[in-house]
């Protein structure tokens, strides 16, 4: 009975869906190095930071309790995120096909970024001024470029070519939710401006390669499938 039972979960295994925790980037930041490619954060004395936390106060004492909650549900990075705009068939027990493959480009985002937010480690706003109090989970990681911004960016790219019919509004969509980071007290404006081309970047290096076009292709077939388009 052991055996049996070893025998079926090894099978299961196997078999399961591919999970962001395993999944494979399609780059990293030995293939797309961030440090060659985006300028330096600005420096933390610098008149650009100083602003730059006075719009993040600014944005504490106006933001309400609806932007609060939208910027703390968007601290998930996972292309669910976009099911405001893809509709009520987008869910991810009905595309597993899509959804391995988003693992990958969700992880792609943390091989290529994580280097780069380490090698200028950015103090966030809460670092820099006690005054700021983020709505969202707090971390000390290096604040520039956005990884969430980034991530962000990069799936609304893959998924707008998938569902050309939508674009403008996944792509307002990306827009909104990197924008949410600094709503939520996490980020500058810049971390966001710098995440946008770092996700626009990615996307463009990574869709070039046969093994990304391989299942990007299987997993737009199941997605307008399920969408009916």
């Amino acid at each position: 009975m052991r055996k049996l039972a070893f025998a079926l979960f090894a099978l299961l295994a196997v078999s399961a869906p591919l999970h962001a925790e395993n999944a494979k980037p399609f780059a990293t930041a030995r293939t797309i190095d961030l440090l060659t490619i985006l300028k330096p954060p600005p420096a933390q004395d610098s008149a650009q930071t100083k602003a730059e936390i006075g719009e993040v106060l600014t944005i504490q004492v106006t933001r309400t309790p609806e932007t609060e909650a939208q910027a703390q549900a968007d601290a998930t990075e996972n292309v669910w995120r976009f099911a405001d705009v893809m509709g009520p068939a987008f869910k991810a027990e009905a595309l597993p096909v899509f959804s391995a493959f988003f693992d990958r480009v969700v992880e792609t985002e943390g091989a290529v970024v994580d280097p780069a937010t380490d090698s200028w480690k950015r103090p966030r706003p809460h670092m820099a001024s006690p005054l700021v109090k983020p709505v969202v989970k707090m971390s000390n990681s290096g604040s520039y470029p956005s990884g969430h911004t980034t991530v962000g960016t990069l799936m609304g790219i893959v998924l707008s070519n998938m569902v050309p019919e939508k674009k403008a509004e996944i792509m307002d969509r990306a827009w909104a939710y990197g924008w949410n980071r600094v709503i939520g007290g996490i980020h500058y404006r810049s971390d966001i401006e710098a995440g946008r081309i770092a996700g626009s970047v990615i996307a463009a290096r990574i869709m070039d390669q046969p093994e990304f076009q391989s299942e990007f292709a299987a997993a737009k077939a199941e997605l307008r499938k399920v969408l009916g388009l």
